[in-house]
């Protein structure tokens, strides 16, 4: 008869804390090994010596990688949970703790209820993670890995498309965001857009954003009407950052160049403007569903551990590797149809989670206690 345990009793802070101590073991572990074979790959570009005869000091490349620490754990996160819990269900194993619980009563899945919790909380984490690091860190982190690669001193964004609040394009040649005490400026700017039933093309040579007052204050500024009739052309010295605003420029460049690390705020900002992109529409729905990916990889991966003692075939380890593998190529290939349409948005980003969940809980259910 399965005994009845109290929720945060003892067994429950055991198995608790010994996941929390596997999983920062994991952690170091395989986002060392990740920042590992980055550094080795890149190193030598880094520390190159540029046109001017200098090179970077070793420094900027640590703090390069102290930025980068936040997205390379977002890369990995789901991983570094399976790990953690396969780590714990190893060590109750290896005490005969399971064994133990089963004595008195307790089945496998209560003594592991602690691990879904934690590893539940993780994702909700990472979720808030991402937010956070490209609110926070990414601007930096961009601008140092400019600065290391192109020996740029401030971040410059090129050939950049962004559609104002009612869908028209706007093209910006380049755009230097806002760095040590400078504003945010552009050169190369032109943008159809509408001022009350009057339709406006405006271009200009630069501009520099005025944060006080939220618009770009234009050099070499024309405005001139596309609705037909008599041209007409006339200087103008301001555009609204209602139109665009510099996080406007930022979200394009990084939808174009790092789709995924497009925050959840970010994805509903490119969405607003282009409401039919399915790109967007998967991307927002890939930012709601991974974060289940915790839970799911470990309800796949901790039954495997729990009966190798009874098992008689290959490696607990290699079926866990080889379902991680299919669990992150379906995604990756779901995701890819989706953004280019050939896939619906939700199926895209939540068919591998719904598949290999339902898979997950089979399987953990299956394991007899």
């Amino acid at each position: 008869m399965t005994r009845r345990l109290k929720l945060g009793g003892r067994l429950d802070r055991y198995v608790g804390e010994l996941f929390v101590g596997s999983y920062a073991v994991a952690l170091l572990l395989v986002v060392g090994i990740f920042m590992i074979i980055d550094l080795a790959s890149n190193l030598d570009d880094y520390l190159q010596v540029g046109a001017d005869g200098t090179a970077p000091s070793g420094w900027l490349v640590v703090k390069l990688y102290v930025l980068q620490i936040p997205f390379l754990f977002l890369e990995v996160a789901p991983f570094v949970t399976l790990i953690g819990g396969l780590f714990t269900v190893a060590r109750l194993m290896k005490h005969k703790e399971v064994v133990a619980a089963l004595a008195a009563g307790v089945s496998a899945r209560r003594v592991l209820l602690p691990v879904f919790v934690l590893g539940g909380l993780l994702g909700a984490t990472m979720f808030g993670l991402r937010e956070f690091a490209t609110e926070n860190v990414g601007e930096q982190r961009d601008a140092l890995l400019d600065h290391l690669e192109e020996r740029n001193e401030t971040l410059v964004l090129e050939d950049l498309w962004v559609k104002d609040p009612v869908g028209k394009p706007i093209r910006v040649d380049r755009y230097f965001p806002a760095a040590a005490g400078q504003p945010a400026r552009l050169e190369g700017l032109s943008a159809t857009h509408s001022e009350g039933a009057r339709w406006t093309h405006v271009t200009a040579d630069a501009a520099v954003f005025d944060r006080r007052a939220n618009l770009w204050r234009l050099e070499g500024g024309v405005s001139r009407d596309v609705d037909g009739g008599r041209a007409t052309e006339e200087s103008v010295a301001t555009l609204s950052g209602e139109v665009i605003g510099p996080r406007d420029l930022r979200t394009a460049w990084k939808g174009r160049w790092h789709p995924t690390e497009l925050s959840f705020q970010e994805t509903l900002d490119l969405l607003a403007r282009d409401p039919d992109a399915v790109g967007w529409q998967t991307l927002l729905q890939a930012n709601l569903a991974f974060p289940f990916a915790h839970l799911v990889l470990l309800f796949v991966g901790l039954p495997f551990l729990m009966g190798h003692q009874r098992s008689k075939g290959p490696s607990p380890g290699l079926w866990v590797f080889f379902l991680c593998l299919c669990f992150f190529g379906a995604d990756f290939v779901c995701r890819s149809l989706g953004l280019q349409g050939q896939l619906d948005p939700l199926m895209a980003a939540w068919l591998p989670i719904l598949f290999f969940g339902s898979l997950g809980v089979v399987l953990f259910t299956s394991v007899r206690t």
